[in-house]
């Protein structure tokens, strides 16, 4: 599937688990529930996909995790904070970088209006 329609899609779904949920809300239950909407929407997500450091060579694992993989495709960096800042696009942008995926989403659930805390990242 196309990067773009795959990223159309999973706005998407977060966005009817914004409708129903709203804001408010941790982040490990808007996940939850996103899962289930691409699962449902018959796409393959993988929730909490482990990513080791690649150092000189050296695969090392340092126990972090993506929130959200769409394998070799994209990566779905949630958040329930205030208000987006800098350092998330970085994290996202690191996260694009270790895997070599060209895309990620960054999905800040608490927000009023969904579509105001969504922004796309390509590398």
């Amino acid at each position: 599937m196309e990067t773009d329609l795959l990223t159309h899609k999973v706005i998407g779904c977060a966005i009817e688990v914004h409708k129903h949920l709203g804001p408010g809300l941790l982040e490990s239950s808007y996940e939850s529930c996103l899962m289930y909407e691409l699962n449902q929407s018959g796409l393959l997500a993988i929730a909490q996909a482990e990513l080791p450091i690649k150092y000189k060579n050296v695969s090392i694992d340092t126990g972090y995790r993506l929130d959200i993989l769409l394998p070799d495709k994209l990566i779905v960096e949630l958040k329930a904070v205030d208000k987006l800042r800098p350092i998330h696009s970085a994290q996202l942008m690191t996260y694009l970088k270790l895997t070599g995926i060209r895309t990620g989403l960054l999905v800040n659930f608490n927000e009023v209006k969904l579509v105001d805390g969504i922004k796309r990242i390509r590398v």
